[in-house]
């Protein structure tokens, strides 16, 4: 038996994942639409694979049949995760995905009793999203038990954007922004708030977005009121900024669709291997029960690079027996600590 599969392995992420894991010794099963890519793929390592749609329930379930758990990379998420998951369910394997939406991971969630009754652990966000801000969250949440608000800020410098996340978030624009407040994923306009924040090296200004944490660290750390902040480029806030006015002209499934091949025709595959190993990120997680207010800061290496040490070293301990029934984030199955154990990252008390 395989120790586990590789669905959209022949993306940019799913490349750096599976480079990693035969780092690491393991040899998964490599899976997705396109069998001239994956045959390529699996020729330069020496892997076995398999050629279906997600939509294709008969081939889905026989090939999660020869694994124990899928790492499933194939995004849009909101267009496949539930698919994959209900295949998972089905056939008793377990659930990872590299995910950073809200909407599945919230979906995840209320599947909770179903993969328990299976046996299996639902697992999303095993990346950049959101393993090292849910691992930052619930550092800070220890630290104050009484903490009603939790705020996010993250910094990405030196990095890009994949073509699977460009496309990821063409398809998701219509959301608008999120965040949560009593307990409630809110829909609130594009660019709803932003901040100066200093991370070490002067202010930067960030703006709200609904980053998977929005879900996530509601469940990890029972915080209410959960709102995160991102810094992008000038040219694009102005962009995310006209979306209130003229964005409903871009909701349609025909311009999604042009759009999304206007990327894979001109956005680069991702950052390249220079920027996956000099580009670094700066997070910040801050609690506060309206007395006291917690902080602490983290840094990680480039955010696609640091998705593939995380998602594999989950792959790892799933294999070991390693994991909890159910849905589960990165910290409540693995701890707080679970990001500081690769190199490059960094944590300190602000």
């Amino acid at each position: 038996m395989k120790n586990f599969m590789v669905y959209g392995s022949y993306g940019y992420t799913g490349k750096l994942i599976v480079e990693q894991a035969m780092k690491e010794g393991l040899k998964p099963l490599l899976a997705g639409r396109d069998e001239n890519q994956l045959r390529v793929q699996a020729e330069k390592f020496g892997l076995e694979y398999r050629t279906f749609s997600i939509s294709d329930t008969a081939a889905l379930d026989s090939a999660l049949l020869e694994v124990d758990a899928v790492l499933h990379c194939a995004g849009p998420f909101v267009l496949t995760f539930r698919q994959m998951a209900e295949a998972c369910i089905r056939t008793k394997r377990h659930y990872v995905d590299i995910s950073g939406e809200i909407e599945g991971f919230e979906a995840l969630a209320l599947m909770d009793e179903d993969a328990k009754r299976a046996g299996i652990m639902l697992l999303p966000g095993a990346g950049f999203d959101v393993v090292p801000s849910d691992c930052l969250s619930a550092h800070v949440a220890k630290k104050l038990t009484t903490a009603t608000h939790l705020e996010l800020y993250i910094k990405s410098i030196g990095s890009g954007v994949s073509r699977g996340t460009a496309r990821s978030g063409i398809e998701n624009m219509q959301r608008e922004g999120r965040i949560r407040r009593d307990g409630k994923i809110i829909s609130v306009p594009n660019i709803w708030d932003s901040k100066e924040i200093d991370f070490g090296r002067g202010t930067t200004r960030l703006v709200s977005m609904g980053w998977g944490d929005v879900s996530t660290a509601y469940h990890s750390t029972g915080i209410p009121n959960v709102t995160v902040y991102m810094g992008f480029p000038k040219a694009m806030i102005n962009m995310m900024r006209m979306t209130r006015y003229a964005g409903f002209l871009l909701y349609t499934r025909t311009a999604r669709d042009f759009i999304k091949w206007l990327i894979g025709k001109f956005f680069a595959p991702g950052p390249t291997r220079q920027q996956n190993e000099s580009g670094f990120n700066l997070l910040i997680a801050e609690v506060t029960d309206g007395k006291q207010t917690v902080r602490a800061k983290l840094k990680t290496p480039e955010a696609y690079y640091l998705t593939a040490l995380t998602s594999v070293e989950i792959m790892k301990r799933i294999l070991s027996s390693d994991f909890k029934f159910g849905f589960q984030t990165p910290s409540r199955v693995y701890g707080a600590d679970f990001i500081l154990q690769f190199k490059g990252v960094e944590r300190s008390e602000q």
